[in-house]
């Protein structure tokens, strides 16, 4: 089965109806979700959903547009969260917001470098989010490996293809989102063809970003198998054969999930 290998189920937007997304998302297809932190302020909300549900997998982190308003932290009070429970699966999302600059540059890169520590530290992968910062974004990315090497993901991949190359250079993973199948988006479409199978994982960002045709709703982990199709005919392979590799990739990279019987 597929998995949603970033969504947001502790958003608001599914207080109420995460019984029917699980449900929803089972019977399209979808046998896993990751359920991604924002906030370490609201991370005790992630993990009970996590904990209730046994697919769902989290991570834990700081999103670029909280790097100046949430506490204060540490690499190590990162390790320290990422060890609580093993359905602690990731780091992030972190990294580099320069669309929305809801924080300062300089405080969302301390706060990526601080990620990548506690990933180089704990060995789990960091799920990297990159908008308008991509010479940045690789250019962090690229220093931190020379210190250490540590796994990853570009989460909701829509850049273009130095950013591409760069992490599959790095030993990375590209995760595409709704967005390759909106009629605008044939430069991206043409990036992925080139992209490895065996380093692609499929997402949603729910709520955001429903897929065609589900445009305009709110998305939820069961559209994950509109973004499949769609990306299993660019890359020329049947829909069996993508599903099998991409989920594979998923539990690759995120080795300490288990998939469930």
């Amino acid at each position: 089965m597929l998995v949603d290998s970033h969504c947001h189920l502790d958003f608001p937007d599914f207080a109420d109806d995460l019984d029917g997304v699980v449900a929803r998302a089972r019977d399209a297809g979808v046998g896993h979700m990751l359920t991604v932190g924002t906030h370490v302020t609201r991370f005790d909300a992630v993990l009970a959903i996590s904990d209730a549900y046994e697919p769902i997998f989290c991570s834990v982190g700081i999103h670029p547009h909280e790097a100046a308003k949430e506490p204060e932290i540490t690499a190590d009070h990162l390790v320290r969260m990422a060890g609580r429970h093993p359905k602690i699966v990731a780091l992030g999302e972190s990294g580099l917001d320069f669309h929305y600059e809801y924080s300062p540059r300089e405080a969302q890169e301390r706060v990526f470098r601080m990620h990548i520590a506690a990933a180089r530290e704990t060995g789990l992968p960091l799920i990297v989010h990159t908008r308008e910062a991509d010479p940045q974004t690789i250019a962090i990315l690229r220093e931190e490996q020379e210190k250490g090497a540590f796994s990853g993901v570009i989460h909701c991949f829509s850049s273009g293809l130095e950013m591409a190359q760069a992490a599959l250079d790095m030993g990375m993973y590209v995760s595409l989102s709704g967005i390759v199948t909106f009629k605008a988006a044939q430069p991206l479409r043409d990036i992925v063809a080139e992209i490895p199978l065996d380093r692609l994982l499929v997402e949603t960002d729910a709520p955001y970003l429903a897929p065609t045709p589900k445009r305009g709703k709110r998305n939820e982990p069961a559209f994950t198998a509109h973004t499949a199709a769609c990306v299993a005919e660019i890359k020329g392979v049947e829909l069996p054969e993508f599903v099998e590799a991409t989920t594979a990739n998923f539990f690759r990279l995120f080795s300490k999930a288990k998939p469930c019987a």
